[in-house]
């Protein structure tokens, strides 16, 4: 595939950095970051502007903050100007890698999503006889883990624009020797990036027919024991020498027992959402809280779970 150039002039133009300000805004114009910058918005973009092209243009410190769920992680948000400079380079690399992906990848893909990855996991388990096997695979700290010279490989292989390319990996910095910071907009597309090379691995290489990746949670449907058994050391092989990562886990077993996936209990033929699911709805509704209330009944709209939430919701009113 031919590599790509010239995309530095094209991202930083006036007119893409006020689109990029306009993306970055959207659903935050009531924040204060966002209403800062909006007050001398003209003067800021012209600033972001100068800066990007006179090569004096450096990342503010991110602000950090601990999440719990779904389990410990440290996120560090970004300056809203950096926000809206990433917003600048995702609307030109989105494009680019995402006619590399396979299909039945994901995450943070427009027309994807958690919904779209249950949707394939149950129709690939009712496509698969009962008594085949799966085996679904989890990555190790996955963004924690990501090695930024093998990334910058992979975005080299399309992007020939090195000054492009280094203020990409600017985003992917974030002091530590390894990983890429939880929390940038670009950090979702670099890892898609990242993961592309197992996708590709499995599907032509392992030859597997019924396969889907959300972030770093991979399943594969429909086959042996042991043809499971001996796809799970190549892919093991692959992703150390390939990837410098290793597995947290791994589970192989009958596709008639369903799986756990994307905030999922799925099997053939029904379909619930997880059980700390059931636990946030329901104090979310002894609380009042309209908006996690609305959030949960979307997610399990497509559940056998959602009757039993609406009685909930008739039992408190």
């Amino acid at each position: 595939m031919k590599r790509v150039g010239f995309l530095f002039e094209k991202a930083f133009t006036p007119e893409a950095l006020y689109q990029a300000w306009e993306d970055a805004s959207a659903g935050k114009r009531g924040k204060r970051a966002t209403l800062d910058f909006g007050r001398n918005l003209a003067s800021n973009l012209d600033a972001l502007h100068t800066a990007l092209h006179n090569g004096s243009y450096t990342l503010q410190p991110y602000k950090e903050f601990q999440v719990y769920e779904p389990k410990e992680r440290t996120i560090f948000a970004p300056a809203f100007c950096d926000l809206v400079v990433q917003h600048a380079i995702y609307k030109l690399i989105y494009p680019i890698f995402n006619r590399t992906f396979i299909d039945q990848s994901y995450a943070c893909r427009k027309g994807k999503g958690t919904h779209a990855a249950a949707d394939y996991a149950q129709a690939a388990l009712r496509s698969s006889a009962p008594d085949s096997y799966l085996l679904q695979l989890d990555i190790r700290k996955f963004f924690y883990s990501i090695n930024r010279a093998v990334l910058r490989t992979q975005i080299e292989r399309q992007i020939k624009d090195v000054r492009f390319v280094n203020l990409m990996m600017q985003f992917a910095d974030y002091g530590q020797p390894v990983g890429i910071p939880i929390g940038n907009l670009l950090s979702q597309t670099y890892a898609l990036i990242y993961m592309n090379p197992l996708d590709h691995f499995i599907k032509r290489t392992l030859k597997a027919r019924r396969y889907c990746r959300y972030v770093d949670d991979f399943v594969i449907f429909g086959w042996s024991r042991a043809r499971c058994t001996e796809a799970l050391a190549k892919i093991e092989a692959f992703i150390a020498d390939e990837l410098h990562l290793s597995l947290s886990r791994h589970s192989m077993h009958k596709c008639k027992r369903g799986l756990n996936f994307v905030g999922f209990r799925t099997w053939r033929s029904t379909r619930f959402v997880r059980k700390h699911s059931l636990y946030t709805f329901s104090q979310a509704a002894k609380s009042g809280d309209s908006e996690a209330i609305a959030s949960c009944l979307g997610h399990a709209k497509r559940t056998a779970s959602l009757r039993h939430m609406l009685n909930i919701l008739k039992e408190i009113a």
